[in-house]
């Protein structure tokens, strides 16, 4: 299959090439710049010019490509609702492309997108309409009715030894202010997924996933903020402090909207309906593991 790879110089989606060239595949990944084009091509692939917002340049790749997967998406979260509806138009682009054909598409969004209160939320619960993030599956779900065979991955906090989601930034929170911090009790929880284990769920839902259907790329349900934070702690030599909800703006910038929250989600619905066994190094012994001199 010849697959349109998005984000295919970025942290996942240069790690989802290089699954789906081991796999076989053949890869026409987008690139803004000449050294992202020569990453792709020292990978194995094609190499397609572009980026999220040249609209154009995403109807062509779509155009060229047996199936798609979307991974970009502009991880400037103090523009968040912004870069959301950037994705909202990426989609839709695409989408119009493969209308009323067979040719898998599958798309991003985050388990935050659909955060439940009391309980870890699951690939059937519909994503929250006042969460900005829910733009990408809606405009999923409009590629849909037109007759796109479109999947959704949602993802959670995705790391390795190098990054970690958003608490990449909040190491450098941590740094800046001298301690590393959580909120009240600390007991909110964030999921997480290793980066091997993500990228191999792409492949699947690329090659076996349902039309409609939504996955989670979870394979810890939770982490709570204090390991987190106790962990950032060990690692930078910094003292380990509680803040209440009223400190953590002030404390965390822009990451004050979310450091608080608990959103844990489960992913047995993915594995059960698509064989998927996350087993990558969880999140705690990955940020045991950062070099932070």
């Amino acid at each position: 299959m010849r697959v349109f790879v998005t984000g295919a110089t970025g942290f996942i989606g240069s790690v989802v090439v290089r699954e789906l060239i081991e796999a076989g595949h053949q890869v026409l990944g987008l690139s803004r710049s000449d050294a992202g084009a020569e990453s792709l091509i020292a990978a194995g692939a094609q190499v397609h010019r572009g980026d999220v917002e040249d609209l154009e340049s995403l109807r062509s790749g779509a155009a060229q490509a047996d199936g798609i997967i979307h991974t970009a998406f502009i991880h400037d979260f103090a523009k968040f609702v912004e870069n959301c509806e950037i994705d909202r138009r990426a989609i839709e682009a695409m989408g119009g492309v493969l209308a009323g054909s067979d040719r898998p598409f599958v798309i991003t969004s985050g388990t935050g997108a659909a955060s439940t209160p009391g309980r870890p939320s699951t690939e059937d619960d519909a994503a929250n309409s006042h969460i900005p993030r829910v733009a990408s599956e809606q405009a999923a779900d409009a590629a849909l009715t037109q007759g796109a065979h479109v999947s959704v991955v949602r993802l959670p906090q995705v790391h390795d030894p190098l990054k970690q989601g958003l608490i990449s930034p909040l190491i450098a929170v941590a740094r800046e202010k001298g301690v590393s911090a959580y909120v009240g009790d600390g007991l909110n929880r964030w999921p997480a997924v290793h980066l091997l284990d993500a990228a191999h769920l792409y492949k699947l839902v690329l090659e076996k996933g349902t039309k409609g259907t939504r996955y989670n790329a979870v394979g810890e349900e939770g982490v709570t903020a204090k390991e987190i934070a106790e962990s950032l702690g060990r690692g930078l030599n910094l003292p380990v402090v509680s803040l209440s909800p009223e400190e953590a703006g002030e404390h965390f910038g822009w990451m004050g909207m979310f450091v608080a929250h608990d959103m844990p989600a489960s992913s047995a619905l993915t594995q059960e309906r698509l064989g998927w066994q996350p087993t990558g190094p969880g999140l705690i012994a990955d940020l045991d593991q950062v070099g932070y001199l």
